[in-house]
């Protein structure tokens, strides 16, 4: 839960891992966007750690409700331009990674990676009728984009079971227990 990052230095070091993780996929990219709400403060703590990696780009998020005064508008932030990563934490079923897809293209961007913090593996759909794939693979096949994970479920899986901390290896079995259900 990308909330418990609720002070700065937590959420410093979760942007720098981001920025690194960004940087090492190769992926060209000339902005960040961070899809309200979660994705706002994602985006730019990340581009703030990339500009501290020596490559300063612009960000922009939306508003879920638009203002007809100010700047007005959804879209706040930089001009949205290039090659966009839509900076987020997970994807569930995908909805708001559309909805981020559509505006930056109907803003003239052109949508390039989605970067997230964990890829929980899961099937998307709903429960009575789950994909065979996970919700990033869905993703990625509906829109031509790669999805960049700092970690994924498999990793999470390893570092509890082989962590020393008896309230981590109890999540062992829980975590364990989800992928069943809910993993590919």
């Amino acid at each position: 839960n990308s909330a418990l990052f609720d002070d700065g230095a937590k959420l410093a070091r979760l942007a720098e891992f981001y920025a690194r993780r960004l940087l090492a996929s190769g992926c060209a990219f000339d902005m960040l966007f961070g899809p309200a709400y979660k994705g706002i403060t994602l985006a730019a703590a990340s581009a703030m750690a990339l500009a501290g990696l020596g490559r300063n780009v612009p960000f922009a998020f939306n508003r879920k409700e638009a203002k007809a005064h100010g700047e007005g508008g959804t879209l706040v932030g930089a001009p949205v331009a290039g090659r966009v990563v839509i900076v987020d934490d997970v994807i569930t079923d995908g909805a708001s990674k559309r909805e981020s897809v559509e505006m930056l293209r109907a803003a003239g961007g052109e949508p390039a990676a989605v970067l997230i913090a964990l890829d929980r593996m899961e099937r998307g759909g709903v429960e009575a009728n789950l994909s065979a794939h996970s919700a990033v693979e869905d993703f990625e096949r509906a829109y031509g984009l790669p999805v960049i994970s700092i970690a994924t479920l498999t990793d999470l899986l390893q570092y509890l079971q082989a962590n020393a901390d008896p309230a981590l290896r109890a999540s062992f079995a829980r975590v364990s227990a989800y992928r069943e259900r809910y993993g590919v």
